[in-house]
């Protein structure tokens, strides 16, 4: 008697199967340990080895397509090949970016990166960090204009960050408070419709930029980590989602202000750049929101209870409000 395997949403992989099946593609010293260490939108496992410490990341079945990925990983190609402070990943010996696995799920795509020297600030940012990140961020969006992915771009407009993300939230929410994010999606749309999608304004954004994806080394040397939710977007916008993070964390308004002053002191913005940053904040809370709805509704139902909800709500209403001071 045949038994057929149980359908799975998600597995665990198992470290030892990594380091043969996986590790073993990449021109590395021999291995000491691979330990699972996070599981977030991706797995992410700390590898050792007599030399060296490596970050393994194995993406979700559900999380992001192989065209995604593709695109982030030739970006931080790139990047590093202009020798910007990014963990970037490592090609395994046949020359590829990434390993595909057969997980019970179905596909899974597999990177190794480099270790981001240093450590993430002690409690937050201070205010020359701040400005730091600023800079190097508007550094980033200037060098990705040479930027030329192989695959379709990953564009992330109003259709893909608001439009989707409403989408997948007001079927949760009761007849008032879904009327409520309607009418800020609508609000956005209008204040947005004429937005231009062009260069120098439309860049690749790192798409989570916030002191918890940069590691600082003692001598202030800054290497930056996680784009997996990077794409083409405003660059705006990529402030409007440091704006979002900081205020949500109770990152001080010194600091939100030294983050756009670095950013300043690089590429200056235009006006109509600055007035659209308080309608982009409210777009990076809406789809930062329907992330961790999706990521919620796969992993940990139970958080998606009236508390997490009402508690959403109120902040969209915070950042819809006047009396918000962004920076």
């Amino acid at each position: 008697m045949v038994v057929a395997v149980f359908p799975v949403i998600y597995s665990t992989l198992a470290c030892d199967a990594l380091a043969d099946r996986v590790l073993s593609r990449y021109a590395i010293a021999p291995i000491q340990s691979c330990e699972f260490w996070h599981r977030g939108l991706s797995d992410i496992y700390v590898v050792e080895t007599l030399d060296s410490q490596y970050v393994l990341r194995v993406s979700h079945n559900h999380w992001r397509s192989r065209a995604e990925i593709n695109f982030e990983l030739e970006f931080l190609d790139f990047l590093h090949g202009q020798r910007f402070p990014i963990a970037y990943p490592l090609r395994t010996i046949e020359g590829q970016l990434s390993v595909e696995i057969q997980a019970p799920e179905g596909s899974r795509y597999a990177s190794l990166f480099i270790y981001a020297p240093g450590q993430v600030p002690l409690g937050d940012l201070n205010v020359t960090q701040g400005q730091s990140l600023g800079a190097t961020v508007a550094k980033l969006h200037h060098t990705s204009l040479e930027f030329r992915p192989s695959g379709p771009p990953k564009v992330m407009d109003l259709n893909y960050l608001l439009d989707h993300s409403v989408a997948a939230i007001e079927s949760f929410l009761p007849v008032d408070d879904r009327a409520c994010l309607l009418d800020a999606s609508a609000q956005i749309h209008q204040q947005l419709q004429n937005y231009a999608r062009e260069s120098p304004y439309w860049v690749v954004c790192w798409g989570d930029a916030h002191s918890g994806n940069a590691h600082f080394t003692s001598d202030t040397q800054m290497t930056l980590f996680d784009f997996d939710q990077c794409g083409y977007s405003w660059r705006s916008f990529e402030i409007a989602k440091f704006l979002k993070t900081a205020l949500t964390a109770g990152t001080s308004r010194s600091i939100r202000q030294a983050f756009l002053a670095g950013y300043q002191s690089v590429q200056p913005l235009e006006g109509f750049e600055l007035e659209a940053i308080r309608s982009l904040t409210q777009v990076a809370f809406i789809w930062s929101w329907a992330i961790s709805l999706t990521h919620a509704r796969w992993n940990n139902y139970c958080r998606l209870d009236d508390y997490y909800f009402h508690q959403r709500l109120e902040q969209l209403k915070m950042f819809r409000s006047n009396d918000c001071y962004l920076f």
